[in-house]
């Protein structure tokens, strides 16, 4: 019944926003871990693609930084203006950051206690994180060369006011870059009439399904002890559900098709 209810809920854009908000703002209260600086589901790279090697290889949630890197690597962002809408715990961020070196990365959260919490772990020169809503962005426009965002969009109240924000916010020849999953291919094809409809000049979208669902297997042990390490014993099973562990219905949606997983880059004209 109460799962029911929810999903009654779900089809307003009001609960989708008070949702998110305080999930985000719980989960950072309450896990306020360093071994945990990201919320996506990792991307593991085609063979086209460059293998990432880093200085110091990391040990924990590599798939998800690497679901990070391979987005940047789509277009420059060496000395521009960056801003990433969802910043979360900020481990992306502070990835991107650091690698890519861009003048200035700007981080914007609903959650207020994820954006105190990334800015007391992650310390980048030029790099912030600030509290906002993706459908209310409290910057000027024409100000920013490029948008990040990062499984991210499904949870906002209104996806139109969201792409029209970006649009507003970027200069003209920016960047949108964005990964994000919707819960069935008829919803992923609205969300795809969305972009095609907001003003911006789609560059390339491709189905990263596989990729999402070979990240999560990879990462499977190694996510299962953080869970049973960080969260307490009777939200676990939630939270495997949660964190899309191999099992999980979102692992299995995943897997077998029926939740299609996207990137995207955009761009705006004017």
């Amino acid at each position: 019944m109460i799962k029911f209810i929810i999903q009654i809920f779900k089809r307003f854009a009001w609960f989708k926003r008070f949702n998110a908000k305080v999930t985000y703002e719980l989960l950072a209260k309450n896990i306020p871990a360093e071994d945990w600086h990201f919320m996506n589901y990792g991307y593991t790279p085609t063979s086209s693609e460059p293998s990432l090697e880093l200085p110091n290889d990391p040990k924990i949630q590599k798939y998800s930084l690497q679901m990070y890197h391979y987005l940047a690597a789509k277009t420059d962002l060496a000395g521009k203006q960056v801003l990433e809408i969802g910043s979360g715990r900020g481990g992306g961020a502070k990835h991107v950051a650091s690698h890519f070196k861009p003048a200035s990365y700007t981080g914007l959260d609903i959650a207020a206690s994820a954006v105190d919490l990334a800015n007391k772990i992650h310390q980048v020169p030029g790099l912030k994180f600030i509290q906002g809503s993706a459908e209310k962005i409290p910057l000027a426009s024409n100000s920013i060369d490029v948008v990040l965002n990062v499984e991210s969009s499904h949870g906002y109240g209104n996806v139109d006011t969201f792409l029209s924000e970006v649009k507003r916010v970027l200069k003209p020849g920016g960047k949108l870059l964005m990964v994000d999953f919707r819960n069935s291919v008829e919803t992923m094809t609205i969300f795809q009439n969305q972009i095609k409809n907001s003003g911006l000049q789609q560059l390339s979208q491709d189905d990263i399904t596989p990729n999402v669902v070979e990240s999560i297997e990879a990462e499977d042990d190694s996510k299962k002890e953080r869970i049973k390490k960080l969260i307490p014993a009777r939200w676990q099973k939630l939270f495997n559900e949660f964190a899309g562990v191999v099992g999980s219905r979102f692992y299995e949606t995943l897997k077998n098709g029926t939740r299609p997983y996207y990137r995207f880059v955009l761009t705006k004209n004017q």
